[in-house]
């Protein structure tokens, strides 16, 4: 059975910065895109960031410049680096694996931005 665990979330002064980490189970890691969602009270679930099985990279353009996704195939982990943090960042962050024929999700993992 595939399980995705996040870690990392907590509250942070804006400006601040948080990186969470996932690290998936059960499963060959390498084969699948990784990617960080979050939804916020009262707001879909949105797309933060994506990386391909092979390293390409995409961005919601609200958090460019400020987040960078990375994964580690050889410890079974991606990670979100989330710098210049901003109130409206505030979510339920989740970590996602998807390949085809399978999509799973963590159970999310709270990160607030408030002063």
């Amino acid at each position: 059975q595939v399980q995705l665990v996040e870690s990392g979330g907590g509250s942070v002064q804006p400006g601040g910065s948080l990186r969470l980490s996932c690290a998936p189970s059960g499963t060959i890691f390498s084969v699948y895109a990784m990617g960080w969602y979050r939804q916020a009270p009262g707001r879909q679930r949105e797309l933060v960031a994506l990386i391909t099985n092979d390293g390409n990279t995409h961005y919601a353009d609200s958090v460019k410049g400020r987040f960078t996704i990375s994964r580690d195939n050889a410890n079974n982990t991606v990670y979100l680096q989330m710098n210049s943090l901003k109130p409206e960042d505030t979510a339920l962050y989740y970590c996602n694996a998807k390949k085809v024929a399978a999509n799973y999700w963590g159970q999310g993992t709270q990160v607030t931005v408030s002063s």
